[in-house]
């Protein structure tokens, strides 16, 4: 039953109209990880600060609630980031937090 609740938040998941007006909205929401899972819109992504992500053995690192997770393979955006910070698609249910798409900065 639980499975069913997340499902369900993860469908009606969408953008609340703070980025209507964004020239990134389109761009944001045909983003898709390296396996080709939909990320969604820049509102429900978390964009990161330099020092909350890095790249260690071969593979991105991102920093969540204070823990380093390592990003699996399959949930990284490869295309260019027009945006500019490193950004995470968190999803966070009972059985705790997995990545659903990374896209990596420019770390200026």
């Amino acid at each position: 039953m639980l499975e069913l609740v997340v499902l369900l938040i993860l469908i009606f998941a969408r953008d609340d109209g703070r980025y209507a007006q964004s020239p990134l909205k389109e761009w944001f929401g045909g983003l898709k990880s390296n396996e080709g899972a939909l990320c969604c819109s820049g509102a429900d992504g978390t964009a990161l600060e330099d020092p909350d992500w890095k790249s260690k053995d071969g593979h991105y690192q991102v920093r969540i609630d204070g823990q380093w997770m390592t990003v699996p393979d399959g949930a990284v955006v490869t295309e260019p980031n027009r945006f500019g910070r490193a950004m995470v698609w968190p999803l966070k249910g009972y059985m705790g937090t997995t990545i659903r798409c990374f896209m990596p900065g420019s770390m200026t």
